[in-house]
């Protein structure tokens, strides 16, 4: 039996072996290379020499957090996050609580999540294309629409104001991703015991308080979960503000993502700067998570987990008294 079971075990290290060749190769490689690069002088094209900065190996991360443009698309990345995640997740959880109510007897449930999930498996270059079009000057449909209805005399170039750019760029990420999280918190409900809701029922709770004191706090590791990879999706934002506007106008969307890329591969090529700062994306990134895991952590299992631990000491302490007693 012994020998059957190794045999058995040999397959899962050879179907895991494609996995952990590719990880090596794609990822571990390139994140050990760029932290590397990150501390010399390395730029220019094709093969090149570069050595370490000995005088001073954080010249690079200094030069790039005093970089202007590096502090504005940090802003901007922040700011059109926070724009596009407020609405997103307050708009999945209503329709999370609309599509997982019993009480509500909506037809064709199963359609409406595939037309809310739809904008997420679009290309982005599409998204750029689509959104390019409608907002198209001078000729588009919303110039057209606005004018019909006599808003405005004169088409509106949307692409030239800063604050209208930026908030294009948050609408297109909440477009495409509103629909994914609801998914996500869908199947977080459906996890719940439906004892739960059904004793609410009979208690006479309403829908508002079932949602707010039950489906809330049984959701909060999905929430963690959801908000985790939205602040990582977020600070990592590259292809709508560089497919849509080019980070235009002005820099106004200009993200930190966008500024590695113009760093490496525009203009003067500086590998070693773009390198310094996306380990400075992946500190903050860490970083920033951490501090969500620490916040909403489960207070009350933290707190059990630690007397647990305490009287596991005081436990071994006493059975060290005891054996020394006997001696």
């Amino acid at each position: 039996m012994k020998r059957k079971h190794s045999g058995y075990a040999k397959w899962g290290y050879i179907f895991c072996l494609p996995f952990t060749i590719a990880f090596l190769i794609f990822t571990l490689y390139p994140i050990i290379f760029t932290t590397v690069i990150g501390f010399t002088d390395c730029k220019g094209l094709g093969t090149v020499k570069f050595h370490f900065l000995v005088d001073d190996p954080f010249l690079n991360f200094k030069n790039i957090l005093a970089n202007p443009s590096f502090q504005k698309s940090f802003r901007n990345t922040i700011g059109m996050w926070i724009c596009n995640f407020i609405p997103q997740i307050g708009l999945a959880l209503l329709l999370t609580a609309w599509f997982t109510d019993n009480r509500n007897h909506i037809k064709g449930k199963g359609l409406f999540k595939v037309l809310f999930y739809m904008p997420n498996i679009i290309t982005a270059a599409t998204v750029a294309i689509l959104f390019n079009a409608l907002i198209g000057y001078p000729m588009g449909p919303v110039n057209d629409i606005l004018m019909t209805l006599g808003i405005t005399d004169q088409p509106i170039n949307f692409q030239v104001n800063k604050a209208v750019a930026r908030g294009s760029v948050s609408f297109i990420q909440f477009w495409t991703w509103y629909g994914y999280t609801m998914i996500i918190l869908i199947s977080g409900v459906l996890g719940i015991s439906p004892e739960i809701f059904e004793s609410a029922e009979v208690d006479g709770a309403s829908r508002i308080q079932t949602f707010f004191y039950i489906t809330i706090p049984n959701l909060k590791t999905i929430l963690l979960f959801t908000l985790v990879t939205s602040l990582i999706g977020g600070l990592q934002m590259f292809d709508i503000p560089k497919l849509f506007l080019l980070g235009g106008p002005d820099n106004a969307t200009l993200t930190t993502s966008v500024f590695i890329y113009n760093q490496a591969f525009s203009g003067s090529y500086l590998y070693n700067r773009a390198s310094a700062a996306s380990m400075i994306m992946f500190i903050i990134i860490c970083a920033a998570s951490a501090v969500l895991f620490f916040t909403m952590r489960d207070k009350d299992e933290a707190e059990l987990e630690k007397l647990t631990k305490q009287q596991e000491r005081e436990y071994r302490k006493m059975q060290k008294e005891r054996r020394k007693s006997h001696e």
